[in-house]
């Protein structure tokens, strides 16, 4: 038995999916029941809340392994978590970190995932850690002012990365959670198209089939609250206005293979992604896809 936290979220989704697809036996953590209905049929949803952890349990009781996916910048979910899994006794952990953790220094970004890492070596149970960059889905935050306005705000400049698609941080999740040989890896994943914000655009716009300009963010906090309008705590605007700038200076662009040599394929390019979800960037948008 698989237990997925995070299994309604972008990589969580779509790492049931996968599973699911196998005949794997998958349960899911969920806080809220109405959201089962999201999971594939074979899946199980069981109620429980990493915020409560006498709520932890029943969803951890006969399950082998753990995909351990936790939001925010805190550590007590993921603390949580891991006692729940000691106490069930299961044998092995898939920890879904951040390549931040390899900044030298380590921007703040990459230290909240390195405490939580830590948490997770810490608890004996034989662990593989995975270190994607950033997500093409990240794009999505881009959609309100390309519907409502047509332009997307440039933080980055000339700075370049390579994004990758939740699919293919799923596909990597399943295989490690199935297959032997991979506990005690550190497995970190980019995609392998190093872009700029502009180039990013472009294949957007493409997909959507309109035009959306790229104006350059003018300030830091410009540059948030074109993320976040709705406003994020201080620690976290720090800690994006310290990875944008990070971002700017890095005009060749961090990628690794290691989705390739796993997957024994390419990772999808962004222009896949952009094909599959362009009806968000249109005006007629009605949801997120």
């Amino acid at each position: 038995m698989i237990l997925i936290t995070g299994a309604t979220g972008n990589i969580g989704h779509e790492l049931v999916r996968e599973l699911d697809g196998t005949g794997t036996e998958v349960r899911a953590l969920i806080r809220d029941p109405a959201r089962a209905a999201a999971l594939p049929a074979r899946a199980k949803g069981v109620v429980g809340d990493l915020d409560e952890p006498a709520t932890l349990a029943p969803a951890f009781a006969g399950v082998d392994k753990l995909f351990l996916l936790t939001p925010g910048i805190g550590t007590d979910h993921t603390a949580h978590a891991v006692a729940a899994a000691q106490a069930a006794g299961v044998s092995h952990i898939v920890h879904l970190s951040s390549a931040n953790v390899l900044g030298d220094p380590m921007p703040a970004m990459g230290r909240w995932h390195h405490e939580r890492e830590e948490i997770v070596r810490a608890c004996g149970i034989p662990t593989t850690v995975l270190r994607p960059g950033g997500f093409m889905t990240n794009a999505l935050e881009w959609a309100p002012t390309i519907r409502e306005e047509g332009y997307v705000l440039d933080p980055v400049g000339p700075g370049r990365y390579a994004p990758i698609d939740p699919v293919d941080i799923a596909a990597v999740a399943a295989l490690v959670l199935t297959e032997n040989g991979h506990q005690g890896e550190e497995y970190v994943l980019t995609g392998d198209e190093a872009l700029t914000v502009t180039e990013q655009v472009q294949i957007i716009a493409a997909a959507a089939g309109r035009p959306i300009e790229v104006r350059a963010a003018l300030t830091p906090a410009q540059a948030v609250r074109s993320r976040f309008p709705r406003g994020v705590p201080r620690a976290l605007a720090d800690a994006i206005t310290e990875g944008f700038a990070l971002m700017r200076a890095d005009t060749v662009g961090f990628r690794t293979d290691t989705v390739e040599k796993l997957l024994g394929r390419r990772p999808r390019t962004f222009a896949q992604w952009c094909a599959r979800n362009a009806g968000a960037f249109r005006p007629d948008a009605t949801a997120r896809p």
